[in-house]
């Protein structure tokens, strides 16, 4: 059995993911986690696996979550990495040890509580409680594994009002889909609206892409749009895509409140194509092949190439560091 000893001294230890990369390690790390935002999933490991060697946690657990989901549950390569994270104290990775039953199938158990669960609560409740927002959201998380959805919405709902912006748009998604009771349907949008502008304007990304579909029900359009191109201009790769089509067609929808640009559309989208592979911007290409002579092809091709291929910031699908 593997014996753990570091809950004790958890919340004295430094994390070495808050200490400073050397530069090359810092860069693979950031090509990595590039490529995690676009689920390249065995790509990303050379990359990673750099920052983990130097003891990056971040590193060590996003490793594990590749892992898990190219082995399709906790296997023993994702469980070590898992276990390196949970060493550093870290919550999430300690909360997959749990799901994926580390201490009932691999005997692997922390040592001061009955299992991972517990361990996490440990590391995570004191500095919620302290009024660490993005703790406050580990909580939620925490409890969601207890089952207890009362303290995990509770938890959720003041992280939320702490100003953790993941926790904002979690909370804007869960009105949408249901959450609390509204006397109408156009109050329970207002409700979910409030939540995602508020972390909309932490320039959350993937609020942004929320608040487009809020909007669309509400019949904004013109701000839909603005908001869209906005979170396409951050890196949103859904809503590049969305915003490429509309620069090519723009009578397909009522959202796309753009002049056409059938090449800065068709650059985008085959930067996008090039860069992820998208299946959905290969169709639209396909599609609308027509739309362009052979020179405004290749006038295209050259503008991806110039201004969209490697844009920073990268395109990525803004996956939650904790995902259902």
């Amino acid at each position: 059995m593997l014996i753990k000893t570091f809950l004790a001294i958890a919340l004295l230890v430094l994390s070495t993911s808050s200490w400073a990369l050397e530069p090359a390690v810092q860069a693979a790390k950031d090509e990595g986690m590039r490529l995690w935002g676009i689920s390249e999933w065995i790509e990303m490991q050379p990359y990673l696996e750099q920052a983990a060697d130097a003891g990056d946690v971040e590193a060590m657990y996003y490793l594990g979550e590749a892992t898990r989901l190219l082995d399709r549950g906790l296997s023993q390569r994702a469980m070590a990495w898992y276990l390196q994270a949970a060493e550093q104290n870290d919550v999430y990775a300690m909360l997959r040890l749990f799901q994926g039953g580390a201490c009932i199938a691999g005997d692997v158990c922390p040592e001061e509580h009955e299992d991972w669960r517990e361990a996490a609560l440990a590391i995570a409740k004191p500095q919620a409680e302290a009024g660490d927002p993005d703790a406050m959201l580990a909580m939620f998380h925490v409890y969601r594994m207890f089952d207890q959805p009362h303290w995990a919405g509770d938890w959720l709902e003041r992280a939320a009002e702490a100003g953790q912006p993941e926790a904002q748009t979690i909370l804007g998604n869960q009105t949408l889909e249901g959450r609390g009771w509204y006397l109408t349907n156009g109050r329970r949008l207002s409700a979910a609206e409030e939540w995602l502008r508020k972390a909309v304007d932490q320039e959350h990304v993937p609020a942004m892409v929320a608040l487009t579909s809020v909007l669309e029900k509400e019949g904004e359009y013109s701000e839909l749009w603005s908001w869209g191109e906005r979170a396409s201009l951050l890196g949103s790769r859904i809503a590049r895509v969305v915003h490429g089509e509309c620069l090519i067609v723009p009578e397909r929808a009522e959202y796309c409140r753009t002049e056409a640009d059938p090449v800065q559309g068709w650059a985008m989208l085959y930067a996008v194509v090039e860069e992820t592979g998208d299946n959905t911007a290969k169709h639209i290409l396909e599609q609308e092949r027509s739309k362009l002579t052979l020179e405004e092809l290749e006038e295209a091709k050259a503008l991806a190439e110039r201004e969209w291929i490697g844009r920073e910031p990268p395109l990525s699908n803004f996956p939650p560091r904790f995902g259902y």
